[in-house]
């Protein structure tokens, strides 16, 4: 599993036209791919991981702060363009796979005390931020 983080003042998602989550408050854009062994370890490391990382102003945490995220699906993580011209995504879980994985993340921040907006699963997604800092990380399970 792998999450690219940023830190944003702001961030929303935005589907047809419509807002489908969005944050107004500082806290953190998750943009989450999901990879073919993932599973429950995954997800529960991810969760913790993103509940407890101090990258927030004055080292501080979502969890220390209240800090809602807004989590995105995001399968292009795990492209692959090292060779020729055209990415391959072939390391990306299908979406019969990742779609729960994506859910379980989200249902255990939730679980962790956490505020999560969410993407649309699948959806042709526009997605705004204003980063603070700017401040993006890469997140990897072990």
């Amino acid at each position: 599993m792998r999450a690219v983080v940023q830190r944003v003042t702001s961030a929303s998602v935005t589907v047809d036209g419509a807002v489908v989550g969005a944050i107004d408050t500082p806290g953190l854009l998750v943009l989450l791919g999901v990879t073919h062994d993932d599973g429950r370890a995954q997800v529960e490391w991810m969760a913790r991981k993103l509940w407890g990382v101090r990258v927030l102003r004055d080292e501080q945490s979502v969890s220390d702060v209240d800090a809602p995220l807004l989590v995105v699906s995001q399968f292009t993580l795990y492209g692959d363009a090292r060779k020729g011209r055209r990415p391959t995504w072939s390391a990306a879980a299908p979406g019969a796979v990742s779609e729960p994985l994506y859910d379980a993340v989200c249902s255990e921040l939730e679980t962790l005390g956490a505020t999560v907006a969410r993407g649309v699963f699948g959806a042709d997604m526009a997605v705004a931020s204003v980063n603070d800092g700017p401040v993006t990380l890469v997140l990897d399970t072990p």
